[in-house]
């Protein structure tokens, strides 16, 4: 199979938004569409009984969120495309970063009523720093929302991203009637559906077709004088800006209701870049490389609780993945082989015989993989800019049942691993304390431990800052220093001293104090102990 040809098919991207904008309902529908699923599920209806694809954890069914990152694909008009669901509550961001070191662009779900909010504002800095390409979504036009011209200029001002709109909404709330698909000069009308795919009723090519009228009546006028505005104030759309980051192009629509899903669909996989080149510590990485590298991005236990088993999810960059070839894992300097790697839908797997840049695929894990970790084909290389962040809130774990007393030690160990909360040891007393970004992610790792390993527990709220990872030239600096400081001191799971301060006075004082130690917190982390492995 030719890998230049494999590559200009695929399409890898994430959907980002604030909580509660649509996203996985958004996927659902792109699913859909894309005649992977044949009936859509609800995340929060009582009516429909199907459940969401992307949200398969039985804590996000109950909750009607997402927390974690899933993984579908699906083939269409001659494009494979990739999307990895992240999740929207502010808790997991971290999980959501990560996401985004593994994708070539992203679509950015925006609710129509509320407009730009906090965590939308807060994904598209990291999307800038990274220069990915954005589309923007703006869901929910089947409620009474903001005037279109205003979100678009929200959108520029509190995003600083300029747009260019390439669908619009046939009015909103109860007389939304569909959207007109500027960019194809295309307008398709059909009752609206929450499951499946509903005929349509009528096809019209441009605003000048003669059925326009008789087709929306009263909107055609004030939908006419839209667009021309749009074309008059707004520059032509260029792929080239839009793939540079530069440009967002904007689709209206209803996911819940179809409205605009099509549109969205079709006009991305004619813009959206194809895999795009990855920056390691030695060179940069092309999809067209013929030798593999790739990169682990996410852990996910128990991703099958009836078979307890653990998943690594490999972004592929350059070359062609093989089942059962060897690849060299530089961390642990050894050479692996997949007897049974997989392609996704949410939950459910497939066994796959190869995989081309841009794919995502699952490898059985037994232990071997930290997130970050790398795979080729003997060169000793680690993928750049995948965040790890210094947590901001520790408790400690009590345990309710001592008979479970293994059951828990596993459990907290695997659901660590997955990289949205840490493990710190404390020597004196083997205390263990997770610390996490945000409050859910607490009764996330409860739930879980209860349903998956049977283990129960409590969290107790420990009185911390903020986690510190110390290093020196010198091993008799780090033993004196924690001499002094046995109460703060902790071992996160790979055996390295952190420092737990409580406060930042105090954390700056030590800093002060302590010139010949190192004292270093979120990704920093992260390139140094790989370098100096």
């Amino acid at each position: 199979m030719d890998i230049l040809s494999e590559i200009k098919k695929r399409r890898t991207f994430a959907i980002i938004s604030h909580p509660d904008a649509g996203k996985t309902t958004l996927t659902e529908k792109l699913l859909l569409f894309g005649g992977a699923i044949q009936t859509a599920g609800a995340v929060k209806s009582n009516k429909i009984k199907k459940g969401a694809t992307s949200d398969f954890m039985e804590i996000e069914r109950q909750r009607g969120i997402s927390v974690a990152t899933s993984v579908m694909n699906f083939f269409y008009k001659g494009v494979q495309v990739n999307i990895l669901d992240t999740p929207g509550h502010k808790d997991f961001a971290e999980d959501t970063y990560r996401t985004l070191t593994a994708v070539d662009s992203v679509i950015l779900v925006i609710d129509c009523v509320k407009g730009v909010e906090e965590q939308t504002e807060n994904l598209m800095k990291v999307c800038r720093l990274r220069k990915t390409p954005v589309i923007v979504f703006i869901n929910k036009m089947d409620r009474e929302g903001k005037y279109p011209f205003d979100l678009l200029d929200e959108i520029e001002q509190k995003l600083s991203l300029p747009v260019r709109p390439l669908s619009w909404p046939i009015s909103m709330g109860k007389t939304f009637q569909g959207v007109y698909n500027i960019y194809s000069h295309k307008l398709n009308l059909f009752e609206s559906s929450k499951t499946e795919i509903a005929d349509h009723l009528v096809s019209l090519e441009g605003l000048d077709d003669p059925r326009l009228e008789s087709a929306v009546g009263e909107h055609a006028k004030a939908l006419k004088e839209d667009v021309e505005l749009i074309e008059g104030i707004y520059e032509p759309f260029s792929v080239e800006a839009y793939r540079n980051g530069d440009l967002a192009p904007v689709f209206f629509g209803s996911a819940l209701n179809n409205f605009g899903v099509n549109e969205l669909l079709d006009t991305f996989i004619q813009i959206a870049p194809n895999p795009l080149p990855r920056q390691t510590n030695k060179s940069t990485v092309l999809p067209s490389d013929p030798k593999l590298t790739g990169f682990v991005f996410k852990i996910h236990a128990n991703l099958d609780p009836n078979h307890r088993d653990r998943i690594a999810f490999f972004r592929i960059c350059s070359g062609v993945f093989e089942r059962n070839k060897f690849y060299y894992h530089p961390r642990l300097d050894k050479k692996m082989k997949f007897s049974a790697p997989v392609s996704f839908m949410a939950n459910e797997r497939k066994v796959v015989e190869e995989a081309y840049p841009g794919d995502v695929v699952g490898l059985y894990d037994t232990g071997n993989f930290k997130i970050g970790d790398s795979l080729s084909e003997g060169e000793n290389i680690y993928f750049q800019g995948i965040p790890i962040f210094s947590p901001e809130i520790f408790r400690e774990v009590e345990n309710k049942d001592p008979l479970k007393t293994k059951q828990l030690e596993k459990g907290i160990r695997q659901l660590t691993d997955e990289g949205v909360a840490q493990l710190f040891i404390q020597p004196f007393g083997n205390r263990k304390i997770i610390g996490t970004v945000g409050d859910l992610q607490f009764e996330v790792i409860k739930f879980r431990l209860l349903n998956e390993y049977g283990a129960s527990c409590n969290f107790r709220h420990m009185n911390y800052y903020k986690a510190a990872w110390v290093t020196s030239k010198s091993k008799e600096k780090i033993n004196e220093f924690f001499k002094h400081k046995q109460s703060n001191l902790a071992f996160d799971k790979n055996d390295n001293p952190v420092y737990l301060a409580e406060s930042e006075w105090y954390l700056n004082r030590v800093i002060e104090q302590n010139p010949d130690l190192k004292f270093s917190f979120s990704s920093e982390v992260f390139s140094e102990f790989h370098e100096g492995e």
